[in-house]
């Protein structure tokens, strides 16, 4: 599969087709105003979008274009519907099409988080199997996953797709606090702010014991 760069709308879009897939079977391929209120679900997105029916149909024939998704092959011909066609591109394991899905739909994120938001599409025994399936997105040719530069103060390192191009340009269209980063106090700067909040603190605790020793007095 050669390189190719979706648009937010497109990995929503698609996204939203990958989820559908697997957690209501019975309602895909899904039609123009299903997949419309799938792109637009307040819950399980991130960001939430408002996206309209033409946006929705440039998305997808951006990824038709790119041989991601489109109208189902299978369809009766009464209501057009669509499908993703992933399996044919990546050829994705269950537990990888998962992560993909729940990354397209909310961002980078932790393997925990992962762990706990791919439940309905894929059961993670434990964070291990999480690390795993990102390392085999990590290793294909080209990359499917990126490791995010861990953020201060954090214990965990994010990931991120890289179907939207460079998880550099990912993590500030997707996540505005890592755009801030650079502006985050060094240590140096938070010791010293820690230190005048302690002594801040030590003279209030101070006027308020003198005023109780007075009204005890």
């Amino acid at each position: 599969m050669g390189p190719f760069q979706l648009t937010p709308a497109e990995a929503r879009v698609l996204g939203a087709l990958m989820e559908k897939e697997t957690t209501t079977p019975e309602y895909y391929p899904l039609s123009l105003n299903a997949l419309v209120n799938a792109c637009n679900q307040r819950s399980n997105r991130e960001p939430v979008m408002t996206l309209g029916e033409e946006d929705v149909r440039q998305a997808l024939n951006g990824l038709q274009d790119k041989q991601l998704a489109g109208p189902a092959r299978s369809a009766d011909g009464r209501v057009t519907k669509y499908e993703h066609w992933l399996g044919e591109a990546f050829n994705f394991s269950r537990a990888e099409g998962a992560l993909v899905c729940v990354l397209l739909l909310r961002g980078s994120q932790t393997p925990g988080e992962l762990r706990g938001r791919t439940e309905r599409m894929h059961i993670f025994a434990e964070i291990a199997d999480v690390l795993s399936g990102l390392e085999k997105l990590m290793q294909r040719e080209p990359p499917i996953v990126a490791v995010l530069p861990r953020q201060p103060g954090t214990k965990e390192s994010r990931y991120a797709h890289l179907l939207s191009g460079p998880a550099e340009s990912f993590a500030l269209s997707y996540a505005p606090e890592l755009a801030s980063a650079r502006d985050t106090p060094s240590r140096d700067e938070r010791i010293a702010r820690l230190e005048t909040t302690v002594d801040e603190l030590r003279q209030q605790i101070s006027v308020l014991q003198q005023r109780l020793d007075s009204l005890l007095g």
